[in-house]
């Protein structure tokens, strides 16, 4: 196969990730592929760990088809995985460390995991699973592998359509499902983020969001692999260790969700950090509010959002860094090869600037969901997201919330973004969020939870005064909640449904 596919009318020529991670072995094998902690592994390195780990786990009898769980902190190690596994035509299922035990359990029975590799730390939890358990630091056991024959076995055929990864959405809107995504879409979405990011050979990637999901592993990560760079990895977000990284490895380019960003913006470190290295912070996950964008903005580091889901792979929409200044909000415009409608309740296409729900028609669109061929989210070849976006004149994207967290006040839509993006702006509010709540009059009424910042004195009152000429009457949040800290899952995203059953309740 090519490795250096390049966009040509359209059209680029398929290369799988061991294949890119194998060119780039021969052509520089002594360029650094992955940092962890002090641990630097090059690219001539991380194949020969791949080698090990296809041979280790063909020898535990792992075929085509097959689904393997990965459970543990970020680690080379599941990238050497997901890489091995591909090899051999099997999937990699990457399970969300923070779930309870029995969710956990859910999941791997849902996706037959025929074993589980874990962390040290995590081997108890993965053991009561009721599958194999691999530790991680057997996977590439140097006895295992010559014990296998590795460079004599014969791999099995593998074409673009073969799944590579099944990764479990974060279940926000009920049950978590599994996302299917094949070879060739991991490939299309590793392209299309290299060509709107411009990721080179040249860049330094500091990963620090979790790569049991797609936002951790294919926004960045696995592009920086396809694109020859080095990948800088943390075991787990802390803002004081990604502002000492920056400070000492200098890294171009790095990935955030709101509440990484917040955190970092108000860590006793933030201005006396430089961040001159940094030629794009990336920024997805949820709607960003201005206020966390401008922050960087002001130290001269472009925030380049990205828009997608699991499902999609989830490089949908990118802003780029040219854009990124003098769009503040915007997700941008759909990357290469992507088709983007946005339609309304009667699946009509909406519209001059009017919201609709964003549907997405791409080659890094997940196959389907596990063991649900036929789902409803799929209509006529189009995903539908959930999302809600509207588009302006130039094609920018502005997303402003979920189709479930549309607030339907006496027959007026509101968006939660519009408030909670006036809510951050507010200098004694750490963190908010906007949802509806039922009302016997007017079938909904927008209430906001807000978390202040510590040590500040804020009323209900002042925080509506404040909003008072910023939002039309029906808009203004009829209550303000106060609480210690907003539920949120892995990838920063506030648990609405948790917020508004308890106030329900109560």
């Amino acid at each position: 196969m090519q490795h250096d596919a390049r966009w040509v009318d359209g059209h680029m020529t398929f290369v799988s990730l061991p294949d890119a991670l194998a060119a780039h072995a021969r052509a520089a094998p002594e360029r650094i592929a992955v940092v962890i902690a002090d641990d630097a592994c090059t690219y001539g390195e991380l194949c020969e760990l791949i080698e090990r780990a296809t041979a280790m786990l063909a020898a535990q009898g792992i075929a085509a088809g097959d689904r393997v769980a990965w459970l543990g902190l970020n680690h080379s190690g599941q990238l050497v995985a997901l890489a091995a596994l591909m090899r051999l035509g099997a999937i990699l299922v990457p399970l969300n460390y923070r779930l309870a035990a029995a969710e956990l359990q859910a999941i791997v029975g849902h996706a037959g995991a025929a074993a589980v590799i874990a962390d040290e730390a995590f081997g108890d939890m993965a053991a009561a699973f009721g599958v194999r358990v691999i530790p991680r630091a057997a996977l590439t056991a140097t006895d295992a592998a010559d014990a296998a024959d590795r460079r004599g076995r014969a791999l099995p055929s593998i074409g673009p359509d073969t799944p590579a990864l099944l990764v479990y959405t974060s279940g926000t809107t009920g049950q978590p499902k599994g996302a299917v995504h094949t070879h060739a879409g991991l490939w299309w979405n590793a392209q299309a983020s290299i060509a709107m990011h411009e990721i080179t050979a040249g860049d330094r990637v500091l990963t620090v969001l979790p790569l049991f999901h797609v936002g951790g592993l294919c926004i960045q990560t696995i592009p920086a692999l396809y694109a020859g760079a080095a990948v800088h990895l943390h075991p787990r977000f802390d803002p004081g260790a990604w502002l000492a990284a920056v400070d000492a490895l200098k890294p171009t380019i790095s990935l955030m969700v709101p509440a990484t960003m917040r955190a970092v913006i108000e860590h006793p470190r933030w201005q006396s950090t430089g961040l001159q290295s940094l030629r794009i912070l990336g920024a997805g996950s949820s709607t960003i509010p201005d206020a966390l964008i401008e922050a960087f903005h002001a130290r001269g580091v472009p925030v380049c959002q990205v828009y997608g889901a699991t499902e999609t792979g989830p490089v949908s929409i990118v802003l780029r860094a040219d854009e990124a200044m003098s769009h503040v909000g915007a997700a941008g415009r759909p990357v290469p090869g992507c088709a983007i409608r946005l339609v309304d309740r009667e699946g009509r296409d909406a519209t001059g600037d009017s919201v609709g729900e964003i549907l997405v028609s791409a080659p890094n669109v997940m196959r389907g969901y596990w063991r649900e061929p036929s789902h409803p989210s799929f209509a006529g070849g189009w995903f539908r997201t959930g999302d809600l976006a509207r588009r302006d004149a130039d094609g920018f994207y502005t997303v402003v919330g979920r189709v479930q967290d549309m607030i339907i006040s006496g027959g007026e839509n509101i968006y939660p973004a519009e408030i909670e993006n006036l809510l951050a702006g507010i200098p004694e509010i750490a963190d908010a969020a906007a949802l509806g709540v039922p009302d016997p009059q007017w079938g909904e009424v927008p209430v906001a939870i807000v978390v202040l910042r510590p040590g500040a004195a804020l009323s209900a009152e002042a925080i509506l005064a404040r909003l008072d000429g910023r939002l039309a009457r029906f808009k203004q949040p009829k209550r303000i909640v106060f609480r210690a800290t907003l539920p949120r899952n892995a990838m920063g995203k506030v648990q609405k449904r948790m917020l508004i059953d308890e106030l329900t309740r109560g």
